[in-house]
């Protein structure tokens, strides 16, 4: 299950997954409400979009979040750990997590101000000033194209991620497999990932040259299937176990 961050819905953010990894997994693309191709919305809650991923869910998928996708699938693993066989996030935005560190701390007043006196009239200025705070190398075409409007429109309209409270103990005590990757770029996504890396048992990758997009570099896919395939050998391993041991010991 693959959920996309903001201002693009899921096809243009896994397009690189959708075309390397169709042959090896069942990809769910989840989009979200709000971004092109659905019709716009008034408000975007990770809480609200949590529950959505959740609705969508089967018992033992894997779930794929990037950006403000990866504060929505954590906030849903969390929530309900059974559904999940393993946990991916790509550079999630919440700050709180790593709530204390100057470059985290500075990161989440510039988002609180950004959304304050932002010019959200402007979509198109929103959206650069947008990109240039999450260090995307994304450079967008002028005017922008019906879609982008659409998409920077909607990032004006969603809770801010430094509201967000991870349930890291619930996490935690789920011990599911999990895989936290950050691309090099920026200061507060590599301490958040630190946090999310430790507190929560993962894995690490670092796939520099891409941005906010680490999803991109050529590597990833191939990490990300291996990841994948190991959680699920686990999960069959552990049921075999359980299905070995003597009735008369359980």
């Amino acid at each position: 299950m693959l959920v996309h961050g903001s201002v693009t819905g899921g096809r243009p953010t896994w397009t690189a997954q959708r075309s390397g990894l169709r042959h090896r997994f069942d990809l769910v693309v989840l989009e979200r409400p709000g971004f092109p191709p659905s019709p716009p919305v008034e408000r975007v809650d990770f809480d609200h979009h949590a529950q959505l991923l959740l609705g969508q869910l089967r018992s033992g998928d894997h779930v794929v979040g990037h950006s403000y996708g990866g504060v929505i699938a954590l906030f849903a693993a969390g929530s309900s750990p059974h559904l999940v066989r393993s946990l991916t996030v790509i550079e999630p935005p919440c700050t709180r997590v790593a709530a204390g560190h100057p470059a985290v701390d500075r990161f989440a007043e510039d988002g609180r101000r950004w959304w304050a006196e932002g010019p959200r009239d402007d979509p198109e200025a929103f959206l650069r000033g947008f990109l240039r705070y999450v260090g995307s190398d994304f450079d967008p075409p002028s005017p922008l194209s019906p879609e982008l409007e659409q998409g920077a429109r909607t990032l004006t309209v969603e809770r801010g991620p430094w509201e967000a409270d991870i349930p890291l103990t619930a996490l935690a005590s789920a011990r599911m497999p999990m895989l936290v990757v950050s691309g090099a770029h920026h200061a507060a996504f590599d301490a958040i990932c630190d946090v999310l890396e430790e507190r929560l048992h993962g894995e690490r990758l670092v796939l520099p040259g891409y941005g906010h997009a680490p999803q991109r570099h050529p590597d990833f896919n191939d990490a990300l299937a291996s990841f994948v395939e190991r959680a699920a050998a686990r999960r069959r391993e552990l049921a075999d176990r359980a299905d070995s041991v003597d009735p008369r010991c359980r």
